[in-house]
Formats: C-alpha cells, structure tokens, sequence
C-alpha cells in the first residue's frame, strides 16, 4: 500500500515541475502560489461538503492548521522559490533530500517514535545517490554571500516541510483527517501569501490564456489536492506502526 501511495505521488509531483515552468511569466510567484492554493482549498472544501465529511476543528485544531498552513502552504514554497534564484536545482534537491531524516529526528524528539536503522540507512543512500548525480553542477558552482543565502533558505524550507508534517501527524493522531486539515491549511497559507504580496507590494496579476491556467489548475489539484493527500495518508499508515516515523515521499513543485 505504501509502495503504490509513494509511486502515485511521485508521478504526479514529479509532473508538476513542467506546470510550473508553465506557470513562469507575467504573474509574480508569490501571487501564483496564493491562487494555487486558494483554488485547491476550494475544492477540497466544496468535495468535503458535498460528501458530508467536513470535520469541526476546535481552537486548537484551527491553531494548529494556521501553523500547517504557514510551514507547509506559505514559508516553505516561498524558501524555495527564492533559493533558486541563487543556487542550481540539483543542490536544491539535494538540500530537500535531508527532509526524511529531519522527519525522523522531528518524529523522535516530538512523538518519542524510535528512528529505525532503515530509514537512517535509507535517507543517508538517497543524500549520497542525489549529491552524485548533481556533483558536476554542484562543483561548478562558486561560494558566495548568495550560495550561502540561498542554502540557508533551502534548508529552512526544509524544516519547515518536516513541521508540518509533524503538524499534520499531531491533527491526525487527535481524530482530524487530512482532507479537512489540508482545506484550512492551504486556505490560511493562500491568505498569509496574499499578506505578503500585500505588504511587499507585489501585484496582482493573471494571465487568462490556456497555458497559464491550465498549470495552474494541474499544480492546484493533482498537484495539491491530490499530491499532498496521498503523502499525508501515507504518514498515518506508516504512524500505526509502534516504531515507524512518517517519512516525506516527494516533493511537489
């Protein structure tokens, strides 16, 4: 089960790089992403509604999918947008790569999960595998106040990432599905990136042609919708095992 949710995610996040490039133009980045994910709330809101499933969060559930919405829908995609502005992709995705061990950290020193030999063998081979096969553009890159700017923004992308994946496992261990929890996250991570716009003075702009909307759609609802349910539902599976810690699958664009 796991296998396929892993093989199924990273079909459809390993697509959403060419939407993305789709997506390049006119329209500022960070007003890209709030449409994305302003769109996507509105579907899983509409699917959950219609279906009858939307869950009542109390206080605390709404807290905690505001923070969800800020590490994983807002902080993180902004962190690594602006970082390749200044590194190559290939360190990057390198960087990214630790987000399976920071899990299993997180995972240890939060929810007292005992981190399994596999998965530190696992994270380590995948690292090494990924710095192997970007090395040339990695060698070729010269240190500067940017690299290191840049890194640093990848790396705390990163963390973020692995917080809200441990946010996402705190709503579900307290009975709250991930559908529900990703419909308000991504809601108040649209509107936080609507404030930075905002406070920036970023403008607000759209392309209304087939290229720029029909990539916006995919990164919206596969990308998003889909993308993310199939990790997060991956994460309670592997939760049910006594020594398991969730593990992020893939990287959406």
């Amino acid at each position: 089960m796991n296998l396929s949710l892993y093989l199924l995610t990273v079909l459809i996040w390993g697509t959403t790089w060419i939407a993305l490039k789709l997506q390049l133009g006119e329209v500022a980045i960070a007003a890209s992403i709030a449409y994305r994910f302003a769109l996507a709330s509105l579907v899983l809101f509409a699917i959950l509604l219609l279906s009858g499933r939307l869950q009542k969060l109390d206080k605390r559930g709404q807290l905690i999918c505001l923070a969800q919405g800020l590490c994983l829908f807002c902080i993180n995609f902004m962190c690594f947008y602006t970082a390749r502005q200044w590194i190559p992709s290939g360190l990057v995705a390198v960087i990214f790569s630790t987000a399976t061990l920071w899990n299993a950290i997180n995972a240890r020193l939060f929810f007292k999960q005992q981190i399994a030999a596999n998965v530190l063998a696992g994270g380590a081979m995948g690292l090494a595998g990924l710095a192997l096969l970007f090395w040339p553009e990695l060698a070729g890159h010269e240190a500067s106040h940017e690299t290191l700017l840049g890194i640093g923004l990848a790396l705390l992308g990163t963390l973020c990432f692995s917080a809200g994946n441990m946010l996402s496992s705190l709503q579900q261990k307290a009975g709250l599905k991930p559908l529900t929890t990703n419909a308000w996250g991504m809601l108040y991570g649209a509107w936080m990136l609507v404030a930075i716009c905002l406070v920036s003075g970023t403008p607000f702009g759209f392309e209304w042609n087939s290229r720029y909307i029909g990539s916006l759609l995919y990164l919206a609802i596969p990308g998003s919708v889909i993308g993310l349910l199939l990790v997060m539902l991956g994460n309670v599976l592997v939760f049910r095992k006594p020594k398991a810690i969730p593990m992020a699958v893939a990287r959406e664009a």
